[in-house]
């Protein structure tokens, strides 16, 4: 009779922790699961920061620019290279071309490309490189093209800062937005005009243009020793 007392008490507890066990257990799996909506319901509320640039081609270049300009008036820059730096007065009247520069110079994209092809006593011409990084910030910031705007009254007179046409099949001679030249010759370079556009001249440090173009080159007209822009800065 005793053993029968004791055998029904053990299995009166046993069955209270197993009860226990399971509140326990379930309560423990439904905070888990609170937890879990709480979080996918910030991961789906979390709202989604739109790029802070657009990526630009040729299609939509343009009336990017056509906004960027009126809202980014700065036409003064600071070129520092390894030869020392010089001063760039951008023109209003090309405003598409200020922009543009403007723009990269923000973006940094000068910062660390070349002066990859010098002429003594014609031009020199940077805003490329051959290394893997200046490839991704082209790719980061888009692959487009600029008109030409060579119909306001300037020329290629020396210390003029003008954009090639790209390399690209371009009939119609569209500019390049990654690269310059800046004219060296002394009485300028007036054959290009018409051709190219005009967007800026050299304010200060003539000098230091005069140095690089001086530079020997090989074949190609590149630099035997790497001529980099260390650094473009917006001066106002």
């Amino acid at each position: 009779m005793r053993a029968v007392f004791f055998l029904s008490l053990f299995l009166f507890f046993l069955n209270c922790e197993d009860k226990e066990s399971r509140k326990t257990s379930n309560s423990k799996i439904g905070n888990d699961s609170i937890a879990e909506k709480e979080l996918n319901k910030k991961k789906e509320t979390k709202a989604v920061k739109p790029p802070k640039f657009p990526v630009l081609d040729t299609k939509n270049a343009m009336e990017f620019f056509l906004v960027y300009e009126k809202e980014n008036k700065e036409n003064t820059v600071r070129i520092t290279t390894d030869f020392g730096s010089f001063d760039i007065l951008l023109f209003n009247e090309t405003k598409f071309h200020r922009a543009n520069f403007i723009y990269l110079t923000k973006r940094k994209y000068y910062n660390g490309t070349q002066f990859y092809r010098v002429i003594d006593n014609f031009i020199i011409q940077g805003g490329s490189g051959d290394d893997r990084e200046t490839g991704l910030k082209r790719h980061r910031i888009g692959r487009y093209l600029l008109p030409v705007d060579a119909n306001r009254g300037f020329k290629h007179d020396r210390g003029v800062i003008s954009m090639p046409s790209s390399d690209i099949d371009n009939p119609h001679k569209l500019a390049s937005p990654y690269e310059f030249f800046i004219v060296q010759q002394h009485g300028g370079s007036h054959f290009l005009d018409g051709d190219f556009t005009v967007f800026g001249k050299v304010i200060r440090g003539m000098d230091v243009v005069d140095k690089i173009a001086a530079v020997k080159t090989d074949e190609a007209d590149w630099p035997l020793q790497n001529i980099y822009i260390k650094n473009v800065e917006i001066l106002e």
